[in-house]
């Protein structure tokens, strides 16, 4: 698949040709989704927390003598059967992490950047740089290239000077080669790859 490179600027640079190994498969919903939702567990912050009766700040007395009063025979008022006691088995701090398999992370990346090319929604750069961070200069230059939402990729670094110029445009984000991933390639509509990027995720995804 070949696709022109452009420059931030709007002209025009020779084609690259992107490997149909890994732009080229036929998107499956099924891995996309594993992937998103292993994803979305390791994000999860998992600080949910009530308080046992152990937690309550009720006292430790028994509310009424065991025998003689017609009632049901009770401890402290910390028990899970009165309002404000200690809730039984609810939710503590812990994880929400699961595994998912390398090979299947790896095959879900191919098909996220295969269905946004399927889509014709890459667009090849020459280069993601900026002489200086100036985020009105590089918002005008998005504009004029039509970008509201997309993701810019890169080689294994980004210029600082365009990551912090892009860093305040709403829609955009930046990220290193290493750092693309599922979620955020399918939730921007335009998926840009520098050259380097392109070189990048070949390497790490053959």
């Amino acid at each position: 698949m070949k696709l022109d490179v452009i420059t931030l600027d709007g002209g025009k640079g020779e084609a690259v040709e992107l490997s149909d190994e890994i732009f080229g498969l036929e998107p499956r919903a099924d891995i996309l989704h594993r992937v998103v939702r292993w994803q979305r567990a390791r994000a999860q912050a998992g600080t949910h927390k009530v308080k046992t009766r152990s937690e309550t700040s009720y006292s430790s007395k028994k509310i009424y003598r065991q025998k003689g009063t017609g009632n049901a025979r009770h401890g402290d008022r910390n028990a899970p059967i009165f309002r404000k006691g200690g809730i039984y088995k609810g939710p503590v701090p812990r994880s929400h992490a699961h595994d998912l398999p390398k090979k299947i992370r790896k095959l879900g990346l191919k098909y996220a950047l295969s269905a946004k090319a399927a889509e014709g929604k890459i667009v090849v750069i020459d280069a993601a740089e900026l002489p200086e961070a100036k985020t009105r200069a590089l918002a005008g230059k998005l504009k004029d290239l039509g970008w509201k939402r997309a993701l810019v990729i890169d080689g294994a670094e980004v210029q600082e000077n365009f990551a912090r110029a892009a860093a305040n445009i709403e829609g955009i984000d930046v990220l290193p080669s290493m750092g693309a991933n599922v979620m955020d390639i399918l939730k921007r509509d335009t998926l840009v790859l520098t050259k380097a990027g392109v070189e990048a995720l070949e390497a790490r995804l053959k």
